[in-house]
């Protein structure tokens, strides 16, 4: 069984967003903040996601400037 979760202070026209987009999904609010929660949780947070990836860049022991990388992203443009 879950545990519940209060949150305060949660501004009227947020509230009002969150609860059009669950009658969108055909969804209780409760049932789609529940969702929104666990999908939040199941992924690494901006600062777990920059340290793996400083991690696996040490690893691979690779070297390539900022100026390599530009150009390439500027040739697919094209």
């Amino acid at each position: 069984m879950g545990v519940q979760i209060t949150i305060r202070d949660v501004p009227k026209a947020v509230r009002d967003e969150l609860a059009a987009r669950a009658a969108q999904e055909g969804k209780s609010m409760q049932e789609y903040l529940r969702q929104a929660i666990e999908a939040l949780a199941s992924k690494p947070s901006p600062e777990q996601w920059v340290s793996a990836v400083r991690d696996r860049k040490s690893l691979s022991r690779s070297k390539v400037s900022a100026v390599t990388i530009s150009q390439a992203r500027d040739q697919d443009r094209h």
